[in-house]
């Protein structure tokens, strides 16, 4: 590992290291720069930044790296995201301080990042196939210009969807025996956890995850940070059986003005009934009654199970465009959903 970090040359008087719980500030910052730079806000915190480190499986000192400058600026920072107990998809997070574009620190933490992920093989089927992901906003070229300049190639879209409503949404329309209540964080957590993985099961790249370690990794993300509050969270019911979900925060990181859906879902012998509208329908009117009159959500653009078809009719519009980059470390049978089989 020492000896392949070795190879990757930065520009003298650079260095880099693995980034300590003290740094945190200073990644912030740097990340907010980039955001304040690519979308005109900032969309970071020191805490969601803490919370990120402290996900159950990262290690602080093998999963990320972090560039300074001569005059020991945090000027570059790159994560390598594995923790599921199934990483056949790697994924690389980062960013480089505009005013340091051009200096080959973005390649740099690229090629450490590709390094870092290709020690997945060890952890995954010896038949899987193995990708490493990126992410880039489609309107900023100098990030989709590293991505292509390191190997990676487009393979596809997502968008962040947004309604503005200047009325309130419609009452939903329930079909016939579905009814809806909120999430009781005491006595819900698993039937939830189990109902969002079913019907996620039909988005495209998800792997199947462990149970145990999957609803760890659940919980954490959406129950620790100042955006969570469990009202906000809903269940289409159909008797005793969940039949969808809708997981709502307060407010996107972005934007406390805008609320966010961080996760919805119809399982499969639920769709095609109207559920999800009156579902989203429902999370809209939630909002709406505490004073917000946007609300967001991301969506993969060629979606399997019909989702952007659902939020365009809802009053959604596409706000801004992501791209997904992709490389391949090792060919092998795809472990993730590509298609739904009728």
């Amino acid at each position: 590992m020492i000896t392949k970090e070795k190879q990757h040359k930065l520009k003298e008087g650079f260095t880099y290291r693995s980034p300590k719980m003290e740094d945190v500030e200073a990644t912030v910052e740097l990340f907010n720069v980039c955001s304040i730079n690519m979308i005109g806000k900032p969309e970071f915190t020191v805490k969601e930044m803490a919370l990120d480190w402290q996900t159950p499986g990262y290690n602080m000192e093998t999963d990320h790296r972090a560039v300074f400058s001569p005059q020991g600026q945090l000027i570059g920072y790159l994560q390598l995201w594995a923790v599921s107990d199934v990483p056949v998809q790697p994924y690389a997070w980062g960013n480089v301080h505009p005013d340091f574009e051009g200096f080959g620190i973005g390649s740099f933490l690229l090629k450490w990042g590709e390094s870092r992920a290709r020690q997945v093989f060890d952890k995954v089927p010896d038949n899987a196939r193995v990708v490493l992901v990126a992410n880039a906003l489609d309107s900023y070229a100098p990030a989709k210009n590293l991505l292509k300049s390191s190997g990676m190639y487009l393979t596809r879209h997502a968008f962040q969807m947004r309604i503005e409503m200047d009325d309130k949404p419609p009452e939903p329309e329930w079909p016939q025996g579905i009814t809806v209540r909120t999430y009781n964080p005491k006595e819900d957590a698993e039937a939830f956890y189990r109902a969002d993985d079913e019907a996620f099961k039909d988005h495209f790249g998800h792997v199947e995850e462990p149970f145990e370690s999957g609803f760890k990794l659940f919980m954490h993300y959406f129950t620790n940070d100042e955006t969570y509050d469990p009202e906000l969270w809903f269940m289409a019911m159909d008797a005793d059986e969940i039949a969808g979900v809708s997981l709502g925060r307060k407010w996107s990181y972005e934007d406390k003005e805008v609320g966010w859906v961080s996760s919805f879902g119809v399982r499969r012998p639920w769709r095609k009934r109207g559920i999800a509208l009156a579902l989203l329908q429902h999370s809209f009117r939630e909002f709406w009654e505490r004073g917000q009159r946007k609300v967001g959500l991301g969506v993969d653009a060629l979606n399997l199970t019909g989702a952007l078809r659902l939020y365009e009719k809802a009053g959604m519009y596409v706000h801004r465009k992501y791209n997904r980059y992709e490389k391949v470390l090792r060919e092998g049978d795809d472990l993730s959903t590509t298609s739904i089989e009728e």
